[in-house]
């Protein structure tokens, strides 16, 4: 795809910065709030404490997690739970995705990928669609991952394309190569299926 940027050797002050600089541009470009949505896992939260240290207004930006696994806020693999605890002291508003949500258009949708492919919950066995009817969808997991055995709410695919631009941070080799497959439509994982209909440009850090 043409709108594909992939930035090499990124660490995590140099993603904070360029997100830090994309969430000043929203806001300087509107009077109300800017919409974001952020991906769990173990990758994010470092960077979002780079991020901490720039003067945001976080007041006016409502983060949605791009997918849970349903459990508890509480719970230690709850993807909300961890998002609230890092940005709602900064003055944040936290969105928990439920099935009924109606998603606002996103400045940033910030996305994570699994090894088989994955982002946000939408699993290879989930057959995610491009023209889904539908923004958040409850599935399972086939195979359930191990180290979160949980029944999951994700975005869906349109749900993730409205938005401004889109940006993944992708770790180890192995990940990079399903990127790299999905970016020159190699397969059709769901990655590769968000990629072939994206319109926006899309940031790789790798």
């Amino acid at each position: 795809m043409k709108n594909a940027n992939v930035i090499e050797g990124a660490g995590d002050a140099r993603v904070a910065e360029w997100l830090g600089e994309r969430l000043d541009a929203a806001l300087g470009a509107t009077a109300g709030t800017v919409a974001v949505t952020l991906p769990g896992g173990s990758t994010p939260f470092p960077i979002l404490e780079r991020l901490q240290e720039r003067a945001i207004d976080w007041s006016r930006v409502e983060v949605w997690p791009g997918d849970d696994r349903i459990v508890p806020e509480d719970h230690p693999a709850s993807n909300t739970g961890r998002i609230r605890a890092a940005l709602e002291p900064l003055g944040a508003r936290i969105v928990p995705l439920e099935e009924d949500a109606a998603p606002p258009r996103f400045a940033i949708a910030w996305l994570g990928m699994g090894a088989d492919g994955h982002i946000a919950s939408l699993f290879p066995n989930t057959d995610p669609r491009p023209d889904d009817p539908r923004p958040v969808r409850r599935l399972t997991p086939d195979p359930l991952p191990p180290e979160a055995p949980f029944d999951r709410i994700t975005l869906t695919i349109p749900a993730l394309l409205a938005s401004e631009e889109i940006m993944f941070v992708i770790r180890g080799a192995d990940k990079r190569a399903v990127f790299d497959g999905a970016l020159h439509g190699e397969h059709d994982l769901p990655v590769a299926r968000l990629l072939a209909a994206a319109g926006q440009p899309v940031t790789c850090f790798a």
